[in-house]
């Protein structure tokens, strides 16, 4: 473990594993490619990160790719978080071509330069499959949640991701079921990974969304200063708070107008008192 900066480097065991097993099976210098490849993959998200003011914790290093650990307050704009997620792919994209330049120019035209100009393609179109935790699950995310509430956003693109997930395994397994080949071993344990982190993130729903109902305060401020509208909530005086609070879409900011079996407004709150409300109560009704 390294901390360079404030930022901590580390890797998982099991990568110190398979690289040391890569030693005597032959294929160390392909499997150091790739991992080379996957750190300067995260270096350009946190690099991106730290150009717009969002700290980076860590870079890890796992054995089936890599992540960076950034602090998330719950008030990340979505077009932050989109640009955050473009940069690594971003990244694989440089990569290629500086090395097709290597090749045309410089005539560096060996195996190696193929593979890494290979791992690049795979690395980065692999990221921008729309599966959570991946870079393309995090950005369809974002965009879907600019248009959708925050909250439903949150349950169906961790359940399609869950599913897509276990369908990555079935597909790995699909040769062995099949009698036409063997297991994927790389593909089952990759997505064995992806399907892990979806279910613990699925579980954590109710975490990461009072983490978004807590972050609401800097949205007013932003919205404010930048002069825009408002976006109205209709409910009724009977409806449980939580269910209101599932409404509020990100990046917007929300004016909760209550009104009678008769359709006429008898109270304006503005969102705040709706979620200091919640909070004291622990969800109780308008």
């Amino acid at each position: 473990m390294i901390n360079i900066r404030g930022v901590t480097f580390a890797l998982h065991p099991l990568f110190v594993l398979i690289m040391l097993a890569s030693v005597f099976t032959g294929h160390f210098i392909e499997l150091i490619t790739l991992f080379a490849i996957v750190l300067i993959h995260e270096l350009g998200h946190a690099a991106a990160a730290a150009l717009l003011g969002v700290k980076v914790l860590s870079i890890q290093l796992l054995p089936f790719g890599g992540v960076a650990v950034m602090e998330d307050r719950g008030c990340l704009p979505a077009w932050k978080e989109i640009v955050i997620a473009l940069a690594g792919p971003l990244q694989n994209g440089l990569m290629i071509l500086a090395l097709l330049f290597l090749k045309s120019f410089l005539w560096v035209n060996n195996d190696f330069t193929t593979y890494a100009i290979h791992g690049n393609i795979i690395i980065a179109l692999f990221n921008l499959l729309p599966i959570l935790p991946l870079d393309g699950g995090k950005i369809v995310q974002a965009l879907l949640s600019l248009r959708l509430p925050y909250h439903v956003t949150l349950l169906w693109t961790l359940r399609t991701s869950i599913l897509f997930s276990a369908l990555f395994c079935l597909y790995a397994a699909l040769p062995l079921w099949l009698n036409t080949g063997g297991l994927q071993l790389n593909m089952l344990a990759v997505g064995i990974f992806l399907l892990y982190s979806n279910l613990v993130d699925y579980r954590n729903i109710q975490y990461r969304f009072v983490r978004f109902l807590l972050g609401r305060d800097a949205l007013f401020y932003r919205q404010a200063v930048q002069g825009n509208f408002a976006v109205p909530i209709f409910s009724l005086p009977v409806k449980h708070l939580d269910s209101i609070l599932r409404l509020f879409r990100r990046d917007r900011y929300h004016i909760i107008y209550v009104m009678n079996e008769h359709g006429k407004i008898i109270a304006v709150l503005p969102e705040q008192r709706i979620i200091r409300s919640y909070f004291s109560t622990h969800g109780g009704r308008t």
